[in-house]
């Protein structure tokens, strides 16, 4: 029986995390609304450290040069205890990752995506809340509200809840938020200060008792502009909201709480008090009272129906993880939705999504209450991985069932992020390029590595290639990367397979790709659209190819 749908996806949730899930899933051609109950986007800088994984992301969707120019750099902080100068803490990451710390406001962020997601047709319809849903075995039936009252039903095959912590969409699926909430509550301020502190370095000033507990702190992001910083501290009595939080309806107290927020006043009290340097505060833009919880739910989805971001986990903003999770949970999903709603993906496809993504959201509640708690300075990882943790380096999904089980030995294995590397040079270009240069803007990838004068060609290359486009349903692209040889003629420049086709071929003149991918001989590795490897094949084995891709695709994926 034929079924009519309104749109493939509805996705409720406009802030970083719903725009990262409408782009991507608009981006791959399936169709989407997106719909917001506030009028307009807030202007308040809330989550505002990005992470290195995040502008990866950003890369391969094509947007990350708009918010490097838009971002700040975030080099490190500075740490002070009792008015004492402390041991500074430097943000470096190994010279093969691409992209740095940064900072940069919310409200940016969402603007960013959101001009981004209008590339490809698609508006935010704000003041829009949905107000009920239910789901059958072929789509979700949606209830949404305009701002003027009207109600219309919308029939959609997947459902997505961005909406944040006191989520509809959880609720609607029944899924358990388990956790607690911490007693502080805390200021917020986008202000400026006069102070002469290197710019580009966070700032935490703390006082401690007599029995070494906090008893005051000051914590300060650097935001673009001269001076600009989100400024956190405790608040005081006259400020505190206790009471009337407990008194929401869904009993969850974290974010930004209503009532009076701070004032000048407020801020210089603390900035007296603390403040490395003396300083003024002026140019507020905004104030507001935060309330901490850490919760989770039980599963990411159900059926049809999946959450994301704060409607999956809430959890101090230690490190700056949040929103960049959240994040990762859209970039996660779009790709694996928008292969369902072609009718491509492999029927367990969709249950991937909990079963990589869940974990990671265990893990950083659990680390980001444990830094809350007891310090960062406390973590029992070394420097150098504690950094890679923090900068969502190191999120892997090896075990998933989407992807190959095999694989031992050096070099990143299945569900690891594919590293980038620089160094590669075409026959065209004039300067070398990085490996996210050649993985942008695409998806599925196959990427074939081999020593001498080509990767491989002739028929063996030939059946390869064909089991991959088969496979796939014509999804997935082929580059080849071979190693330097000065003695290969320049036909080694082209493989033409045997329909006539001509594949990219890429020469490793550095040697980067095959020192990071700890490769020697021919290998094939299948780079998934969110740029996990799902694969690692040595010899590059059609049969296994098939057998990987017969875990990710439809057994007959109609063509792209």
């Amino acid at each position: 029986m034929a079924h009519t749908y309104a749109t493939d996806v509805l996705v409720v949730g406009a802030g970083p995390v719903g725009l990262t899930a409408a782009a991507e899933l608009r981006r791959r051609g399936a169709s989407c609304r997106i719909v917001d109950r506030l009028p307009a986007r807030l202007p308040f800088a809330k989550a505002v450290g990005i992470q290195p994984r995040t502008f990866e992301v950003w890369d391969r969707m094509g947007l990350a040069r708009t918010a490097l120019e838009a971002a700040v750099p975030m080099r490190g902080q500075f740490l002070y205890v009792n008015g004492a100068e402390q041991p500074r803490i430097d943000l470096s990451v190994p010279p093969e990752v691409p992209y740095g710390f940064a900072a940069l406001p919310q409200y940016e962020t969402e603007r960013i995506l959101d001009e981004h997601l209008s590339r490809f047709g698609t508006a935010v319809e704000r003041g829009t809340e949905l107000v009920s849903f239910g789901q059958d075995a072929d789509g979700v039936t949606c209830r949404l509200r305009a701002a003027s009252g009207a109600e219309e039903e919308v029939r959609t095959r997947f459902l997505v809840g961005c909406d944040g912590a006191h989520s509809i969409v959880r609720k609607g699926l029944g899924l358990s938020f388990e956790g607690g909430a911490f007693a502080e509550e805390y200021m917020l301020a986008d202000v400026r200060v006069d102070w002469d502190l290197p710019p580009g370095y966070a700032v935490r000033a703390m006082h401690l008792d007599g029995a070494g507990a906090v008893d005051d702190v000051l914590v300060c992001i650097p935001l673009p502009g001269r001076g600009r910083y989100r400024m956190s501290m405790m608040v005081p009595p006259e400020l505190s909201t206790a009471g009337r939080a407990e008194a929401a309806s869904d009993g969850i107290t974290h974010g930004l709480q209503s009532g009076r927020g701070p004032e000048q006043a407020d801020i210089q009290t603390v900035l007296d008090r603390l403040s490395p340097q003396p300083t003024t505060a002026f140019d507020i833009r905004w104030t507001s009272v935060f309330r901490i919880s850490h919760r989770i739910v039980d599963r990411y989805g159900d059926g049809r129906v999946f959450v994301a971001g704060d409607a999956a986990h809430i959890h101090p903003p230690t490190g700056a993880q949040g929103m960049n999770t959240g994040i990762q949970d859209a970039w996660n999903l779009a790709w694996k939705l928008a292969l369902a709603c072609a009718g491509a993906a492999h029927p367990g496809l969709l249950a991937g999504y909990d079963a990589e993504r869940r974990p990671v959201g265990e893990e950083v509640v659990g680390r980001t209450v444990r830094h809350a708690v007891e310090g960062m300075e406390n973590d029992p990882d070394d420097p150098a991985t504690l950094m890679m943790r923090e900068a969502q380096l190191l999120v892997g999904y090896r075990g998933s069932p989407s992807v190959d089980g095999a694989g031992e030995g050096a070099g990143p294995r299945p569900g690891d992020r594919a590293p980038d590397c620089a160094g590669l040079t075409g026959p065209i270009t004039g300067y070398p390029m990085r490996l996210y240069d050649v993985l942008r803007e695409r998806d599925h990838v196959l990427l074939l590595y081999g020593a001498g004068s080509a990767p491989g060609s002739g028929p063996a290359l030939d059946e390869l290639v064909r089991t991959a486009r088969e496979s796939s349903g014509g999804r997935m692209e082929v580059c080849l990367v071979r190693a330097a040889d000065p003695g290969a003629d320049a036909d080694a420049d082209a493989v033409v397979e045997a329909d006539g086709t001509t594949l990219p071929v890429y020469t490793d003149s550095r040697g980067e790709f095959a020192r990071l991918y700890a490769v020697q001989e021919p290998t094939a590795f299948v780079i998934r659209p969110d740029g996990y490897l799902g694969a690692r094949l040595s010899p590059p084995a059609p049969r296994r190819l098939a057998a990987h891709l017969a875990n990710v695709f439809a057994a007959n994926p109609p063509p792209n």
